[in-house]
């Protein structure tokens, strides 16, 4: 079949082109909207400008398709495959694209509100600036991508790998980024405001200066990690893994740190006024100048950890064990 008949016979009401081969078809501004083109054949086809709004594309053959500006709003690629496709400033608006292929797919500009792409293929695909809030990327692989000054908020993230993606001032406020393994990766100076991050790993990360308030972080792993001057204020550590992680100067007040591992870790200047630390492990921590002010340490291990010019009022140490803590006045308390 070639560009003329699908069109002749499209004009003359027909739908159904489930499995056609139109390959290298010119489809140039065609109007083709509501097709269905299920399991079909458009490799390097040209459909720039063209309107599949609406239309059936699952498991269809577009690697290689130059679908400049196409209309593609709502339209099904389910297990397509778009591997090299052009999709600049096409219109993807509430498009779903789960399980899609779209290695070296090229998406600048284009309109990605509401697009599913859960376990879609994105290794390297360029994102760079894009409007993604409240996509669904759930177990998507975007190794390796270009996710910079890309907005995220709200996205579901959970089980995706984001393994070597470049991240500069992509925003992730209640972004869902449950569980997944980000150690190492570069937060710095982020929106991470109430991100849901429980479970993720993010050893050895950097988060200097990154907005985490209200974040949901329950047995999170920052193991080593540096959160100098973040901003953790009122957020859920509950079970966390901070052992050494640097907190020097951080704003930690109204933070959930219950049963929290802060073992080794630094909290020197650190604001924890009216934290909760019941049960936390805060054996050789360092807390110089920490305002601990309204804190609470019920049953906390403090053992060896200094509080050296630390603001103590009001701070509860119900039967918290101070064996060997240096007091904030320099004294040891045995």
């Amino acid at each position: 079949m070639d560009a003329y008949q699908l069109l002749k016979r499209y004009n003359n009401g027909e739908r159904d082109f489930k499995g056609a081969c139109l390959s290298w078809a010119n489809l140039i501004g065609a109007t083709l909207e509501r097709i269905n083109l299920v399991g079909a054949n458009l490799m390097e086809a040209s459909l720039a400008r063209a309107d599949l709004s609406r239309a059936f594309l699952i498991e269809a053959k577009l690697n290689g398709a130059f679908l400049y500006g196409a209309d593609l709003s709502f339209a099904k690629f389910k297990g397509s495959s778009l591997l090299d496709a052009d999709l600049t400033k096409a219109n993807l608006q509430g498009a779903h694209l789960a399980n899609a292929d779209l290695a070296g797919a090229k998406l600048s500009g284009a309109i990605l509100k509401w697009v599913t792409l859960y376990r879609a293929n994105l290794p390297g695909v360029n994102l760079c600036g894009a409007n993604l809030n409240g996509i669904n990327l759930r177990s998507a692989n975007l190794t390796g991508a270009n996710l910079n000054w890309t907005n995220l908020s709200g996205a579901r993230l959970s089980g995706a790998s984001l393994k070597g993606a470049l991240l500069n001032g992509v925003k992730l406020s209640g972004a869902f980024l449950n569980g997944l393994n980000l150690d190492g990766t570069n937060f710095n100076a982020l929106e991470l405001q109430a991100a849901k991050l429980s479970g993720a790993s993010l050893c050895r990360s950097q988060l200097k200066g990154t907005d985490l308030s209200g974040a949901q972080m329950r047995f999170t792993n920052f193991e080593e990690s540096n959160l100098k001057q973040a901003i953790l204020y009122s957020s859920n550590l509950k079970g966390g893994r901070l052992a050494r992680a640097n907190l020097m100067k951080t704003d930690l007040r109204e933070t959930d740190l219950r049963n929290a591992d802060l073992s080794g870790a630094n909290l020197n200047l650190a604001n924890l006024s009216g934290a909760d630390l019941s049960g936390a492990n805060l054996r050789g921590a360092y807390l110089w100048g920490a305002d601990l002010d309204g804190a609470c340490f019920t049953g906390a291990d403090l053992t060896e950890a200094s509080l050296r010019d630390a603001a103590i009022i009001g701070a509860d140490f119900r039967d918290a064990n101070l064996t060997g803590t240096v007091m904030p006045d320099g004294t040891l308390h045995v």
